[in-house]
């Protein structure tokens, strides 16, 4: 398994056919994974986009292998929202994909994009809903390190 993170934050365009150029750290470390593309599936948690390598897909199905695929409704649930879901896209002789419609519409993405790397995946945003989860979970860490810092 890889040990590089997908880090930092940048910018990007998604063009008039939906597609988007992957940062080029973000595609080497996909390739030291042996991804072939990118996954990407929709977050469950925000308006943005998963996109992550083999590794945390690996992972994944390591998790599900230790439920009962039949007669379990976690892995039922898991599976659906993950597998189901999961789309591995083709990068072009440029660093690009191209994002399924569906996918663009859950995150809303215009004309700009940002990228955020968070260690082992990285989110696909639209700028003005980035400002605003970027804003919220900065205070929410803010907060949770001054609780620290405070006796009982």
């Amino acid at each position: 398994m890889s040990v590089q993170s997908f880090i930092s934050t940048t910018a990007g365009t998604l063009d008039s056919k939906g597609r988007i150029c992957i940062p080029a750290a973000y595609r080497q470390i996909l390739a030291a994974q042996d991804t072939g593309g990118v996954y990407v599936c929709p977050s469950f948690s925000s308006p943005s986009l998963e996109g992550f390598g083999s590794d945390v897909l690996q992972r994944f199905h390591q998790q599900l292998a230790e439920q009962d695929p039949f007669f379990s409704p976690e892995f039922n649930d898991k599976a659906f929202a993950v597998v189901s879901m999961t789309q591995l896209l083709a990068f072009d002789e440029n660093g690009r994909v191209r994002l399924p419609d569906d996918m663009i519409a859950h995150a809303g993405l215009k004309e700009r994009v940002v990228f955020a790397g968070m260690g082992t995946k990285f989110r696909i945003w639209e700028p003005g809903r980035f400002e605003e989860m970027r804003g919220a979970a900065l205070k929410r860490a803010l907060e949770a390190f001054n609780k620290v810092g405070q006796s009982p």
